[in-house]
């Protein structure tokens, strides 16, 4: 199987969100914003898994945005958790970059898809057009 760094990174971020949602509930005694942060950063792993099984190019690529905005909200929760004093200051830089380098790869992978859909819609476009003109003469 091929290997899938998206994939891989999403689940290996899911798993320090869980810990850090453990560390929350039992060391803070935090159980609203590590709800939140646990929602959207496991959120974005389970979008990118679900792409795998997309019935569709159009479905394939709205998981993935899907995934982009879940790892943008999750940058959120991480930022108001750290400027609440719910994680410290290493903790949030290491767990922050992780989502960050997510993220970036998720904007990299959409914007890629969303150009080669573009490319694929005007070339179908100009076919059609070419079609067109041959049927005319």
């Amino acid at each position: 199987m091929k290997y899938n760094a998206v994939k891989d990174k999403s689940e290996q971020f899911a798993i320090r969100i869980v810990n850090l949602y453990k560390y929350l509930c039992n060391e803070k005694k935090e159980f609203i914003l590590s709800k939140q942060v646990l929602r959207s950063g496991t959120s974005i792993g389970s979008n990118i898994a679900e792409s795998e099984c997309a019935v569709s190019d159009k479905d394939f690529i709205s998981k993935l945005y899907i995934a982009l905005k879940e790892s943008s909200e999750t940058l959120y929760w991480l930022r108001l958790l750290h400027n609440t004093h719910y994680i410290e200051t290493k903790l949030f830089n290491s767990i922050y970059s992780d989502c960050e380098e997510l993220k970036k790869l998720l904007q990299s992978i959409t914007k890629t898809l969303r150009q080669k859909a573009e490319k694929e819609k005007n070339e179908a476009s100009d076919k059609s057009e070419a079609q067109q003109e041959d049927l005319q003469l």
